[in-house]
């Protein structure tokens, strides 16, 4: 039957559907006309940011994992589940070599040769990883890897020694396996979940401290963290923030960040900005008050009532259970101590010194006691600003005073100050107050009839790229009709007329696709033609 497979058929003879590829999960791309708001929000953010005194620096995408683990927290859910982790720029074959040893299956008996082949693998791997070491290759965590090196060393050389003894062999072989399973001599990498770190590891490595006054620096570019997609979040996502780095940490530089912040939303006409504040202490004070807060958090009548979540957290990280969205959460978290109650002077002082400069700069805020951030070298100054259009996480953009990063991560006393904005939401919000902007069309579309017009046509279309001006030149002749309704569709303003008659004569008619109305010009007056719009 003609329905029936034929086994006659060759490989290359059979018919397969051709695969269909998509974007991965969680990202996706952005399309024209959409990248013209896009690019409008980021020029918009260089303006401004310039105005202020912010010059740019562009970052790479990977760092080292220890990096993020040191900067965001070990115990994070960004750090512990959402980076995307792997191997980066390092000695493959030391690996390759640690996993042939540590896969051995190892006999109460070695023969001499299995015993000498054992010896020969893990000299390789100690040579390799000699190798390794004297060249710019670097981990962050060398000591203990020397270490590892040390001990493996010293049962190699044992071992090498007591081939002849096929239990102690047994034994030493085991204690070297064992040594290396937890070996890492490779540096683990990781897509950068925020820019913040990578900034402040710049700044070290670069000794921008030493540079005048405070350095102030801005960025835009993808993020990346493995969490669930949803309405504007994405696994790669986009962030502009902007850092200053210094040796001050007066109130005036905290409200410039935040005016700037303000200023640039405004140019954006984005509604309903808001922008909260609070005061999270020092590290003389906020120890004392997160010790309040667990003790407050640890009674039956207020642990029992939160979720697992908060619960975990009250031991890990009381604030983190301030910033709890759970709906059935909210009432009893408004009854637990506020921070502003157990500021020193000086935190309180500060705080208070903000809020004016506020006021000065004309910065309409509210107070949120709950704007809190987890992580230790966090001080004083934290910020938030919400905006319509995205439901109950409203957030794009936070922010605050990290005093403390720059000298956990291996740099001199700094004071610091910055912020992040989710470009993505960002850019939701605008578009869902109606503030998208389509990709505008050329302004020129040149229609041209005949080959002998060619040449003078494609001089024209230089002559007008030259001097700023878009333009689309089909590649080939279309007749009048069909060419004016792709100029059209392209959203052109004009379309340029040329023929045999335009070319002879040197007057070219140029046509408003807007209301028809059209006028003849030379060569040298269209630029100026173009250019004013009522013509």
């Amino acid at each position: 039957m003609s329905d029936q497979p034929n086994p006659e058929k060759t490989p290359s003879e059979k018919t397969t559907s051709p695969v269909k590829f998509r974007a991965v999960r969680g990202v996706r791309d952005i399309l024209p006309p959409e990248t013209a708001l896009w690019n409008r929000v980021e020029q918009v953010a260089r303006d401004v940011f310039r105005a202020y005194g912010f010059a740019e620096i562009r970052l790479p995408i990977f760092e080292e994992t220890q990096l993020f683990g040191r900067s965001i927290g070990q115990d994070t859910d960004v750090v512990t589940k959402e980076m995307y982790t792997f191997y980066g720029r390092g000695p493959s074959r030391v690996i390759a070599l640690r996993d042939v040893i540590t896969s051995w299956p190892l006999a109460d008996k070695f023969s001499d040769d299995i015993v000498k082949h054992f010896v020969t693998q893990v000299d390789l791997f100690l040579e390799s990883w000699r190798n390794d070491a004297e060249g710019a290759y670097t981990t962050s965590n060398r000591g203990e890897e020397v270490q590892a090196i040390s001990e493996v060393t010293i049962y190699w050389n044992d071992l090498r020694a007591s081939l002849a003894d096929s239990r102690r062999s047994f034994q030493l072989a085991n204690l070297i396996q064992e040594r290396l399973r937890d070996f890492r001599s490779q540096e683990y990498i990781s897509l950068r979940p925020e820019a913040t770190a990578s900034v402040v590891r710049a700044y070290i490595e670069h000794g921008m401290h030493t540079l005048p006054g405070d350095v102030k620096l801005y960025y835009i570019g993808p993020m990346f963290r493995r969490e669930r997609p949803q309405k504007g979040r994405y696994r790669q996502f986009y962030q502009i923030g902007a850092e200053v780095l210094g040796q001050s940490d007066a109130p005036a530089v905290d409200a410039e960040v935040i005016e700037m912040l303000m200023d640039y939303f405004a140019r954006l006409n984005l509604e309903g900005a808001t922008l909260f504040v609070n005061s999270i202490g020092c590290t003389d004070c906020r120890p004392k008050y997160v010790e309040t807060l667990r003790a407050a958090l640890r009674q039956p009548s207020v642990k029992d009532k939160l979720g697992a979540d908060s619960q975990r957290r009250i031991e890990s990280n009381p604030l983190r259970v301030l910033d709890s969205k759970v709906e059935s959460e909210q009432p009893i978290i408004e009854t637990l101590p506020r921070i502003a109650e157990h500021s020193c002077e000086s935190c309180r002082a500060h705080f208070a010194a903000l809020k004016d400069e506020l006021k000065l700069r004309g910065v309409a805020f509210e107070e949120n006691w709950r704007l809190v951030r987890g992580l230790d070298y966090y001080t004083r100054t934290t910020f938030e600003i919400t905006a319509r259009g995205l439901g109950s996480q409203n957030a794009v953009c936070g922010g605050g005073r990290y005093d403390g990063l720059v000298e956990m991560l291996g740099g001199p006393p700094t004071k610091g100050i910055g912020f992040a904005i989710g470009l993505d939401r960002l850019i939701l919000s605008l578009q869902e107050q109606g503030k998208g902007e389509t990709a505008s069309g050329p302004d020129v579309f040149i229609a041209w009839m005949g080959r002998e017009a060619w040449p003078s046509v494609v001089k024209l279309a230089r002559m007008l790229r030259d001097a700023g001006v878009s333009v689309e030149l089909p590649a080939d002749e279309m007749k009048f009709k069909k060419a004016l309704g792709r100029a059209d569709k392209l959203g052109a303003r004009y379309a340029l007329i040329i023929g045999g008659d335009e070319v002879a004569s040197q007057q070219y008619t140029l046509k408003r696709l807007s209301d028809g109305v059209q006028n003849k010009f030379a060569a040298e007056n269209l630029v100026a033609a173009l250019a004013d719009k009522s013509k």
